[in-house]
């Protein structure tokens, strides 16, 4: 810290009464300025993810040896979302790049990523569901036929780490810490997949119903069964909304779900007429082994 002297013209009032005043001229003032050190370079070699979600598997395996960047920001739809020039240079220099790989965009940078060897597909051994929805903003309109949310099972996650964990293996084939950080995570998923399966066979339920069909591999896993608002990523027709209005109140549906990514008001719609709460679940978000015990719990809820 260092201080500097500053002699100033100035007059300081400061009032001692009512009636009492005294005035100081040619008054020298002190001023403390903190010279802060520019904080520390972080020179950490970078991992990059291409969601949110996948951040908490490789970080649980690297630990804080790596800075673990996420290509898409929170709260942005992966679907519409296309990589920065910025990203790009930021990609090629990194170590390794996950992704599932069944993402649009994912597939759509490949072609940007000067050695295609770091770029780990992290559905590799996951067996695809075929997904007929498609995504619509203001320009564009984005279809694939596989859906791409395996990180929402927590039968895929552990696929899913594994094959993380052998790129940085591959990698880092000396690291004894990240084989330790793989397998606790390796039981962490494995106690979480027991959980779920036990949950849901104690509440008995048949289905949930949901806006975006996010959780499609989740419900294949466990046995049950998904019900999806959207349909051909749209808004219901008329028709359609009328068939699951009826359906829902027919077998008694307490929740609807909808992602923070897409529209609550159709969703509002049918809770409203059938008497059900609209929650709002987040499958992006970055803790995916709470997040999933979370979903459970509110699945379950409606029969427990």
């Amino acid at each position: 810290m260092s201080l500097i002297l500053v002699n100033l013209q100035v007059n300081i009032f400061v009032y001692v009464s009512k009636n009492r005043h005294i005035f100081a001229d040619n008054t020298v003032v002190a001023f403390h300025r903190r010279n802060c050190p520019p904080g520390p370079t972080d020179e950490r070699p970078t991992i990059f993810v291409s969601i949110l979600p996948l951040r908490g598997i490789v970080s649980e395996i690297v630990g804080d040896d790596f800075r673990v960047e996420v290509l898409v920001p929170p709260g942005m739809n992966p679907e519409s979302f296309e990589p920065t020039p910025r990203q790009m240079i930021d990609l090629n220099r990194s170590q390794l790049i996950f992704n599932i790989g069944w993402i649009d965009f994912e597939q759509n940078m490949l072609s940007k990523i000067e050695d295609r060897r770091k770029v780990i597909d992290l559905h590799r051994g996951i067996e695809p569901i075929a997904g007929s929805c498609s995504h619509a903003d203001a320009e564009k309109e984005h279809r694939h036929g596989v859906d791409p949310h395996i990180w929402t099972s927590p039968r895929e996650l552990r696929t899913m780490a594994d094959n993380a964990y052998r790129a940085i293996h591959e990698l880092y084939p000396d690291s004894t810490v990240y084989a330790v950080n793989y397998q606790r995570l390796a039981d962490k998923l494995q106690a979480l997949d027991d959980s779920v399966a036990e949950r849901l066979k104690q509440s008995g339920v048949p289905y949930f119903m949901i806006y975006h069909p996010a959780l499609t591999y989740y419900a294949r896993a466990y046995g049950i069964d998904q019900v999806a608002i959207e349909q051909d990523g749209k808004e219901p027709s008329a028709k359609r909304l009328a068939r699951l209005i009826e359906q829902a109140r027919r077998d008694s549906i307490r929740v609807v779900f909808y992602q923070s990514q897409f529209p609550a008001s159709t969703v509002e719609v049918i809770a409203e007429d059938i008497g059900a709460q609209s929650v709002r679940i987040d499958p992006l978000a970055e803790d995916v082994v709470g997040n999933i015990s979370y979903i459970t719990d509110l699945i379950t809820a409606e029969r427990l």
